[in-house]
C-alpha cells in the first residue's frame, strides 16, 4: 500500500510541524484516500479530550446503494468491544453485593464449571475477566455460535452447558487448557460470554436488559442494542467484506455466545460510554459504576506476584475486560469480526481517547488501512490536546 502509507507519513509530518490541530482537509484526504484503496465503505471516528468528544466525523457509506452516509450516529456491530460492556455490568453486580470477583462461577450456575486438568481449582469472574480462566475457544465449536441470516439457534446457557459440562455435545477437555486458572493468558471469547451469563443468573434478568436499564439509558445512548430488532430502522449500518479493493456486503449474523461480541452501537453512543469508563464512572450527570468499580474494572490486574507465565511485562498488561495494546502504550479494547473492525483506545492518563469504526473487513496486507487510520485519528486526538480549549 505505497500510495496509503505515503499519505500517511505525510499527515504526521505536516502535525509534527505545525503542532496544532490537523486541518480538516488534510485529515479527510488521507481518510477517503485509504478507503478508496482498499475498498473500506464506511468510517466514523471520535476523539475525546480530558473526557470530552472534541471531535467526530463519518465517512462514506452505511449501504450497500452507497445512498446513506454513515454518520457518528450510524450503529454496527462493535465486536469484542462488548466486553466492555460486559465487564461494566460484571462490576454493577459487584458493586451491589450480587457477584465476587474471587469466588466460584459455579455458586451462581445451574451446572458446575471446572477445568478437568485442575478440578479442584475454582474459576472465578476474575480468570475470565483477564483471560485466566484456562477456559479456550475451540474454533470448530465457536466459529457455529455466528449464525448467518438465523437468530442463534440455542440460549447462551444451553451453549454453555454443551460446552463446558461433561457429557455435552462440544464437551472435550481440549476445551480448557492443561493450566491452574490464574496462571496462563489465553483470550477466550466463551469465558467472557460465561461471565455475562453469570452476570444474569445473579441479577435475574437478561444481560440486554439489564444494560438497557444501568447504562445505555442513564447515558443516552439510543442507538444502542445487543441484537439488529432493538437498533432503530435506517440507523444502522450493513456491513462489507473487501478484497483488491472491491467491497460486498456479507449477510447480518447473530451470535449465541452474545455477551463476547453482539452489542451494536454507534460512535457517538460509544463515546459516552469510553468517556464514564475514562471519567471514575460517570459521564456529565450519568453515573454507571461507582469510582471504587471503574477503578477495579480499569486498574491493571498483573504484577510480577502473580503475572501469566506466558504474558511478559513487555506485552502489556489488562484490567476487567480491559487491556492495554501498542506494547502497553494504549488501553482500552478493540474488536474485529466478520465486516468490522472497531477500536476504543486512550492513552494511560485517560486524557487522549479515540474510536475507529470500519464497516468493511479487509484482506491481508490490506488490513494494515485500519492501523493508518487509527494513527490519523490519534495524531489528530494529540493536535487538538496539545491546542488546548481555545484551539478547539
Amino acid at each position: 500500500m505505497p500510495r496509503l502509507l505515503a499519505l500517511a507519513a505525510g499527515l504526521g509530518l505536516a502535525l509534527a510541524a505545525r503542532a496544532q490541530p490537523a486541518p480538516p482537509a488534510a485529515l479527510d484526504s488521507l481518510v477517503v484516500a485509504t478507503m478508496d484503496e482498499v475498498g473500506i465503505v464506511g468510517v466514523g471516528a471520535a476523539v475525546l479530550v480530558r473526557g470530552e468528544v472534541v471531535w467526530s466525523g463519518g465517512y462514506g457509506f452505511a449501504d450497500v446503494r452507497r445512498t446513506r452516509p454513515f454518520t457518528p450516529h450510524t450503529a454496527m456491530p462493535v465486536g469484542s468491544i462488548a466486553k466492555t460492556v460486559t465487564g461494566v455490568a460484571m462490576m454493577r453486580a459487584v458493586q451491589e453485593g450480587r457477584l465476587s470477583l474471587d469466588a466460584d462461577v459455579s455458586a451462581h450456575l445451574p451446572f458446575r464449571v471446572a477445568n478437568p486438568h485442575h478440578p479442584d481449582a475454582p474459576i472465578t469472574l476474575r480468570h475470565l475477566a483477564t483471560h485466566t480462566s484456562g477456559i479456550t475457544d475451540r474454533w470448530e465449536v465457536y466459529r457455529d455460535a455466528y449464525r448467518y441470516g438465523a437468530d442463534a439457534p440455542e440460549p447462551l446457557g444451553a451453549f454453555l452447558a454443551a460446552y463446558l459440562v461433561p457429557g455435552g455435545a462440544h464437551y472435550a477437555t481440549a476445551n480448557f487448557l492443561d493450566a491452574r486458572p490464574g496462571t496462563v493468558r489465553d483470550y477466550s471469547n466463551i469465558g467472557a460470554a460465561l461471565a455475562g451469563y453469570v452476570v444474569e443468573r445473579a441479577v435475574g434478568e437478561s444481560l440486554p436488559a439489564y444494560t438497557r436499564r444501568h447504562v445505555f439509558e442513564p447515558l443516552g445512548m439510543t442507538h444502542t442494542g445487543w441484537s439488529d430488532a432493538e437498533i432503530a430502522p435506517g440507523a444502522l449500518s450493513t456491513l462489507f467484506a473487501a478484497q483488491d479493493g472491491v467491497a460486498i456486503p456479507i449477510q447480518p449474523y447473530t451470535l449465541t455466545t452474545y455477551p463476547d461480541g453482539a452489542l451494536r452501537t454507534s460512535v457517538a453512543d460509544l463515546a459516552r460510554f469510553f468517556a464514564a469508563l475514562l471519567g471514575d464512572g460517570a459521564y456529565r450527570d450519568a453515573r454507571i459504576l461507582d469510582a471504587a468499580s471503574t477503578a477495579e474494572m480499569t486498574r491493571f490486574q498483573f504484577s510480577d506476584a502473580n503475572r501469566p507465565v506466558n504474558f511478559p511485562a513487555a506485552d502489556g498488561n489488562s484490567g476487567l475486560f480491559w487491556r492495554t495494546k501498542f506494547s502497553g502504550t494504549r488501553v482500552g479494547h478493540g474488536g474485529n469480526d466478520p465486516g468490522l473492525a472497531t477500536e476504543m483506545l486512550a492513552d494511560l492518563t485517560g486524557e487522549i481517547g479515540v474510536i475507529l469504526f470500519v464497516n468493511t473487513s479487509l484482506a491481508g496486507p490490506d488490513g494494515r488501512a485500519v492501523g493508518v487510520l487509527f494513527d490519523a485519528f490519534w495524531r489528530h486526538a494529540e493536535a487538538l490536546h496539545a491546542a488546548g480549549p481555545a484551539e478547539r
